[in-house]
């Protein structure tokens, strides 16, 4: 038999703002939100890997903004894939321009390239099935028509786009040729189309030919694919990730693909899959997927409900075990910096938390406690006037910039393996239960040189704590001054 080469195309920008506290910008959730221990983008990246149902999925293509980078790599090396090209956005710019510079860049590399292209924060927990349903797709593909995935709806959602086929559904769930798209429906009219049984969520998954899509492109939106031909053209090569230009790339419309080509596109056929699908776009989703108990309750670890009914409690932090009494109806999430406590049915308004803490300029609005880098990680756990203390941890055979400070010295103890420590001209090493003092000014860098996580606890005091009081010497990841960490 022969297998068909895909290469998934992993969609990976988006803020999810949506499930704030746990969702941020600095870290959103598909990095963020865990189910049976890995990540949405993990499981994304999995569920489009290996050989299965007659298809070979090639090494994925991500496309992410340059904050996640290294969080990309990091999550693809801890489930052992191999990433393939990581395209980095210099702005977000929605759906259309990504999936655009994506198709350019496979098509230059093979001129047959067939993509599937795929939001990295979906949850689809049976993957065979999902596989299964791509090899559906794969006559309407040598037929020269794009492809894209209906979900078989169970409930009047008006939280989804939804997808109007031109029949029914066959039995064999096969492509069936698209009618039209439908917006956001108000709950009469989603009623109506759950009724009506020829029409499905629109899930904002696609396979096709690179070249098909380039072509659609070019029909409905030449000067797009002349603006992110220059941003290719331009792009320069930073570590394994590709750059696209900003300049160019700055000029480009902020549209989704579904306004952009798929709307406007004749060539279009739908697969229905009726295998399990949320796009997790609220907590009240997440509440849904994580199988209520026969209360209607969905509880984390640390986190305790005593005669609720209809609740999600969850806790993010071990240090804290969230405990709810009489609730009904209730949302409650709780993070080391955060706490969200909203109605079940207010769950899509959760975005307003983050609009009024921006207003007041919370740091919690974006960015969470945990700040993530290269090497690893740190979380602020004490701040005060003069001083603070960080959690360090940094990964195995990974190493921090040769920096200095103007305002500031730092006392560091390793709590868990052992670091590599330069202090101007001095190298030593620092095991748990030691500890090494860095005096202002001078020139400092920790490394782990070992197989495990090097954790450390650092002190610091001085009159300002700032990650841009840094004077960066050397540097492994080319950050330039004031780069964090």
């Amino acid at each position: 038999m022969t297998l068909q080469q895909i290469t998934p195309v992993l969609l990976c920008g988006g803020s999810g703002t949506r499930l704030w506290p746990l969702s941020r910008k600095s870290y959103p959730k598909q990095f963020a939100l865990e189910i049976d221990g890995q990540s949405l983008f993990q499981a994304s990246a999995l569920r489009l890997s290996g050989v299965a149902s007659g298809l070979a999925f090639a090494r994925p293509l991500v496309v992410t903004g340059s904050d996640f980078r290294f969080v990309v790599t990091e999550q693809l090396a801890a489930i052992g894939i191999d990433p393939g090209p990581i395209l980095i956005e210099p702005a977000a710019r929605n759906t259309a321009p990504a999936v655009l510079a994506a198709a350019l860049h496979l098509a230059a590399q093979d001129a047959r390239a067939v993509m599937l292209v795929a939001p990295s924060d979906h949850a689809i927990p049976d993957a065979d099935a999902f596989r299964a349903a791509v090899a559906r797709g794969l006559p309407a593909l040598r037929a020269g028509r794009m492809v894209t995935f209906g979900i078989t709806p169970d409930r009047a959602e008006t939280g989804y786009g939804w997808l109007e086929l031109a029949g029914a559904v066959p039995a064999d769930e096969g492509p069936v040729a698209l009618s039209r798209f439908v917006e956001k429906p108000d709950a009469a009219r989603a009623e109506q189309m759950l009724a009506a049984g020829h029409f499905l969520w629109n899930a904002g998954i696609f396979l096709m030919r690179a070249a098909d899509l380039i072509a659609a492109y070019h029909a409905y939106q030449p000067a797009m694919v002349a603006q992110v031909e220059a941003a290719l053209a331009a792009a320069t090569t930073d570590f394994g990730f590709l750059r696209l230009a900003p300049e160019p790339w700055s000029e480009i419309e902020d549209i989704s693909i579904d306004y952009a080509v798929m709307e406007k596109s004749p060539d279009l056929s739908v697969v229905p899959f009726a295998g399990g699908w949320s796009d997790l776009g609220g907590w009240d989703a997440v509440w849904r997927e994580g199988g209520p108990d026969q209360a209607g309750n969905v509880t984390s670890d640390h986190a305790t409900a005593i005669d609720c009914r209809n609740t999600l409690l969850r806790s993010e932090n071990p240090a804290v075990e969230l405990v709810g009494i009489g609730l009904e109806g209730l949302i409650a999430v709780a993070m080391p910096d955060a706490v969200l406590v909203a109605r079940a049915d207010r769950a899509q308004d959760v975005k307003l938390a983050v609009a009024a803490l921006k207003i007041r300029g919370a740091r919690q609005a974006e960015t969470l406690p945990r700040d993530f880098r290269p090497w690893g990680w740190y979380e602020s756990l004490v701040i005060g006037d003069r001083f603070q203390v960080k959690r360090i941890h940094v990964h195995p055979g990974a190493a921090l910039s040769l920096q200095s400070h103007f305002h500031r010295s730092e006392h560091w103890i390793v709590v868990e393996g052992t670091a590599r420590v330069t202090v101007d001209d001095s190298v030593t090493l620092v095991t748990e239960n030691q500890s090494v003092y860095i005096p202002l000014g001078a020139h400092h860098r920790m490394e782990n040189p070992g197989k495990l996580p090097m954790v450390l606890i650092e002190v610091q005091t001085g009159s300002y704590f700032g990650e841009d009081d840094i004077i960066r010497y050397e540097d492994a990841y080319a950050r330039g001054q004031g780069a964090k960490g």
